[in-house]
């Protein structure tokens, strides 16, 4: 049965390969040619759908986002801004007559509107600094904004005569966070009356105390929601500073009342996370994604549903051993859609309330970001391993799906995609474990291949259809290199089981995961089993760190982006000390020390005899760049062949075009170097 499965997949290779005869394979620069569409609505009336598509000039090393509408049926989309800004934040007015948005046009971020046909932009808000985000309430009486503001005085304060000193001046944690340095600023919430493009006078409702909303450094305006009456605004917020923040998980539900002028927490029996509260369409309840373990960042994102008369709750995932996001309620509050990962695919599902049942609508080898509804329909946006982001439209009934935007269309036909396979290798504790291998274009089964490893990151981000503009594995197999990226332990999407097994076994189980995907790819006819290399950022950096010194010889090059190399220094400079103290179990100075500490790869340094890269970025605070400097020093002084790829103005990512490109000529230099 596998020699016919692999007869097939062989047989839509040779017939692709005529097919795309005459397609380029993927270089850097394409990643930078592609539109990036996001930020997907649908109208009040359920016939237009509203998205933005940011293009990138990589010549210019610049960006721009224009907003744009296309009927859900499909057609021409039309741009409706057109602008040299990038806009964002883009939304329906609830009657449907405006378009709102966040542009730069002005001194400051503000909010404009403009007629659905782009016609007669306009701004509303004229407020000292940059709005982050807004929304309008359903009745349209107000709208939200929020922006942040100095709360905390800052060394200026303290000293006035000295207005040219530079410092920074701190007495509590989260002095730092991802990539900045804390300013003495948070975000808050703010409400103003609104009538038909003007606002009134806009109050605080978060009384200028040192908390935010939406939750940094990656929260979202989905974090706050309106009832739609108008009357109440929920948001999330965690009511903790400085240690107290950087120990904790547990953020809230919050509601206030705008008549009353009150607010109530709604979660307070639950210590993890809770986030992005949803009403149903009558008001008298809501939804939110919740966990339940404190400090845990990666637990189960559970179904939770209150009943606000009597504030009763209840766990609707109980029995659903994945998480939940994305809620949207149906028209009718009978139903919940929501999105959820199964083995390692993220797809759109149903919850239908009074029966508790959790019903699969999608399938297939791709990725859900995001639903909405559209009348009979869902919309979302939707990618792969082999494709950016597009809308697609699904039917409720039958999962039956449909492309409805075609943005990167032109870029697709003049380049050539590598095949992408979904394999099932055993591990060495005896289970199933799913591995993607994606093939070069052109794929010949009688050559020889050098093939990459691929260490997820997170630790616990699976391993999906996801479409990455930096670790891109079409651009890895355009190099001539197959792929091979499995979902060892600790990534979500195939039960709670397998994504919780990591905590505090980094060195255990899933490297041998890791391990157990290359050695049984090795075998393959096609792949060289002497030009094999690993390579990863983040958790996957730390991967490579350890695989560096425990693989054996398995390995012929190692490239390392971001990644954990000393525990006791990685603890003493990251800053969400909630994600140490879960996943590696606490500081090195408790006694005994914690046992993770066993698996920090500079105790297996001396191994080290492999060629590799290391690439850091100094604004990474999550893991900061002496880790990789003390990588490269390390293999340095032991004579081991390597290179140090350092962006002085980059955090945890490449986010600058330039710099990406960069980094991916230097990635595949560095391979080529050792493995071809």
């Amino acid at each position: 049965m596998k020699k016919l499965i692999f007869l097939l997949f062989l047989l839509n290779v040779l017939f692709l390969q005529a097919v795309n005869s005459e397609k380029q394979a993927m270089i850097p620069e394409t990643l930078w040619e592609f539109g990036r569409v996001g930020n997907m609505q649908v109208s009040p009336d359920g016939s237009t759908l509203l998205f933005t598509v940011t293009y990138y000039d990589a010549e210019e090393n610049t960006s721009s986002r224009d907003i744009y509408t296309l009927p859900v049926e499909g057609g021409e989309p039309k741009n409706i801004t057109n602008s040299e800004y990038n806009e964002f934040n883009a939304m329906w007015r609830p009657d449907g007559r405006k378009i709102g948005y966040l542009s730069p046009k002005s001194d400051y971020m503000q909010i404009w509107e403009v007629e659905p046909d782009g016609s007669n932009p306009r701004q509303v808000t004229r407020v000292a600094g940059d709005i982050t985000g807004f929304e309008y309430s359903p009745s349209l009486e107000h709208l939200f904004f929020t922006k942040r503001i100095k709360i905390e005085e800052d060394p200026h304060d303290l000293h006035p005569d000295l207005p040219e000193s530079n410092v920074l001046i701190y007495d509590d944690l989260m002095y730092r966070h991802w990539d900045q340095w804390h300013d003495y600023k948070y975000s808050q919430i703010f409400i103003t009356p609104y009538q038909d493009g003007s606002i009134g006078r806009y109050f605080n409702i978060m009384e200028n105390q040192p908390w935010n909303s939406p939750l940094p450094p990656f929260g979202s305006i989905e974090q706050i929601s309106w009832s739609p009456d108008g009357k109440k605004l929920a948001y999330t917020c965690k009511k903790k500073t400085g240690k107290d923040w950087t120990l904790s998980t547990n953020s809230d539900i919050y509601l206030f009342d705008v008549e009353n002028v009150e607010t109530t927490n709604l979660t307070t029996f639950n210590k993890g996370y809770d986030r992005n509260p949803v009403f149903s369409p009558d008001g008298n309840y809501i939804a939110w994604e919740s966990m339940e373990t404190p400090g845990f960042e990666s637990d189960k994102n559970r179904i939770m549903i209150m009943d606000l008369s009597d504030k009763s709750y209840k766990n609707y995932s109980e029995g659903f051993d994945r998480s939940s996001s994305n809620f949207r309620w149906s028209e009718d509050g009978e139903k919940l859609f929501f999105i959820s990962g199964i083995n390692a695919t993220y797809q759109m599902f149903s919850l239908d309330i009074d029966g508790e049942e959790i019903t699969q609508i999608t399938d297939g080898h791709h990725n859900y970001n995001s639903l909405e509804l559209a009348g009979d329909f869902l919309v979302g946006e939707r990618m792969s391993m082999s494709s950016p982001v597009e809308i697609y439209r699904v039917n409720k009934d039958d999962g039956s799906q449909e492309q409805v935007t075609f943005i990167n269309e032109p870029v697709f036909e003049e380049i050539q995609m590598g095949e992408v396979e979904k394999r099932w290798i055993k591990t060495t504790d005896d289970k199933e474990m799913l591995v993607w291998v994606i093939y070069p274009p052109g794929f010949d089964p009688e050559k020889e291949y050098p093939a990459l490893l691929y260490c997820g990151g997170g630790p616990q981000s699976a391993v999906s259809q996801f479409f990455s503009y930096r670790w891109n594995f079409q651009i890895m197999a355009a190099h001539d290199y197959i792929v091979i990226a499995p979902n060892r332990r600790g990534l979500p999407t195939f039960g709670r089981e397998w994504n919780d097994q990591i905590s505090q076994d980094y060195g255990g189980q899933n490297m041998q995961d890791l391990m157990s995907a290359a050695k049984k790819l090795k075998t393959e006819p096609f792949i060289d089993e002497n030009r094999l290399g690993a390579v990863g950022a983040s958790y996957g950096g730390y991967s490579v760190f350890w695989l560096a010194g425990n693989h054996n010889g398995l390995f012929n090059a190692f490239i390392s982006h971001c990644g954990m190399f000393n525990f006791e220094s990685w603890y003493g400079s990251t800053e969400e000390m909630f994600f140490a103290n879960h996943d590696i179990g606490g500081p090195y100075w408790e006694d005994p020390t914690p046992h993770s500490y066993e698996f920090s790869p500079h105790n297996f340094v001396e191994n080290w005899n492999t060629p590799i890269m290391i690439i850091h970025g100094a604004k990474d605070y999550r893991v900061p760049k002496s880790e990789g400097l003390q990588a490269f020093n390390a293999a340095q002084l032991q004579g081991v062949p390597s290179r140090l790829m350092f962006f002085p103005e980059e955090n945890h990512w490449v986010l600058q075009p330039q710099n990406s490109i960069l980094w991916q000529r230097e990635f595949f230099n560095w391979l080529d170097k050792w493995l071809k």
